[in-house]
């Protein structure tokens, strides 16, 4: 099973937009989710570390600067989904890379708190 590491610059980057509100909180992620062609785009006008920063993991092993390389995307390359988010929790969850739930845990918890979305 790979092994994933927490991208500091892509959790900044979650943070600047929840703050910006630079999110969508009701989505469906299957659909939203960025696929190849969306990504290949976005490559092709943007820089590997933009790229990267849409992504909550960095696969140990990977080369930098392949797709290989980036897990754990949180959003359309555009706004942060919250759909995306709990795609992140409950992936890692699933797979035990703890360090990569907690962090897309946290940032959940702080989208919520900025879009006043409160326990019932």
């Amino acid at each position: 099973m790979a092994k994933y590491e927490v991208n500091p610059s892509a959790v900044r980057r979650a943070r600047q937009l929840i703050e910006s509100k630079q999110y969508v909180l009701d989505s469906d992620w299957g659909s939203v989710q960025p696929r190849a062609d969306a990504e290949n785009a976005f490559l092709d006008k943007h820089s590997w570390d933009d790229y990267a920063d849409w992504h909550l993991g960095l696969t140990d092993g990977a080369a930098d600067e392949t797709k290989a390389r980036y897990a754990f995307v949180y959003g359309d390359l555009r706004r942060l989904h919250r759909t995306g988010l709990i795609a992140c929790v409950y992936r890692a969850s699933e797979w035990r890379h703890k360090d990569i739930e907690l962090a897309a845990h946290d940032l959940l918890q702080e989208l919520d708190a900025k879009a006043g979305i409160t326990a019932s």
